[in-house]
């Protein structure tokens, strides 16, 4: 950046730079679930990530940038806490704890239940885990049989892997029985990726006409 030229122009409400602001695809969708995203520092400035456009669109939805929890960053009010997480065999571990069972009777208690999500690639959400003990005591919400991903910005190492707001979506729809109220964010969501990826092909053409 030369010194005569500033830092670039941000939009109050997504905090993005205006050229690459995502108010546009917000979609404000009520739910019962509370969730809490928990967003590592290097996702935070993850241009392609979703957690954003989640938080924007959720009503009741907050999110935290860290790494390592050592205490709980959820408040103690009486909800049920669960954490969306794989329940594969490939993530135990000699040193993490095994997780709880889920309560009977916790996913027909919609309005008591509070979801927390982490936001990150793969190694980086094993990784806070790793390092979260509070993370470790909850119960897990695993999703199976989920539609392909549509994130096809990102690669994924897993057939079973997507987007922060793609899984947080099919996890509220599995929690409170209302597919359809999270469609109109998931389309959203479709144009949000389209939108990166017509501007990714900008950048390769004007790439390809600087070159010698």
């Amino acid at each position: 950046m030369s010194a005569a030229s500033g830092p670039r122009p941000l939009c109050a409400a997504c905090r993005r730079p205006l050229s690459a602001c995502l108010c546009g695809w917000v979609s404000p969708t009520t739910h019962v679930v509370e969730v809490l995203v928990l967003q590592h520092p290097l996702e935070a400035r993850q241009a392609k990530g979703s957690a954003r456009l989640l938080q924007l669109s959720l009503a009741h939805c907050q999110l935290v940038v860290g790494e390592a929890f050592a205490v709980p960053v959820w408040p103690v009010d009486g909800k049920h806490t669960l954490l969306l997480y794989p329940d594969s065999l490939r993530d135990t571990a000699p040193d993490l704890r095994v997780p709880p069972p889920l309560p009977p009777g916790w996913l027909q208690a919609a309005p008591r239940l509070r979801l927390v999500v982490l936001d990150g690639t793969w190694r980086q959400s094993r990784k806070m885990l790793y390092q979260s003990p509070p993370l470790q005591q909850l119960p897990r919400l695993a999703l199976h049989n989920l539609p392909p991903s549509h994130y096809r910005i990102r690669k994924a190492h897993r057939a079973d892997q997507m987007s922060t707001l793609e899984a947080t979506c099919y996890a509220l729809a599995q929690l409170e029985g209302g597919a359809a109220r999270f469609q109109p964010l998931l389309n959203a969501f479709d144009g949000f990726v389209e939108d990166l990826e017509q501007a990714g092909r900008q950048r390769n053409v004007q790439i390809e006409k600087s070159s010698p």
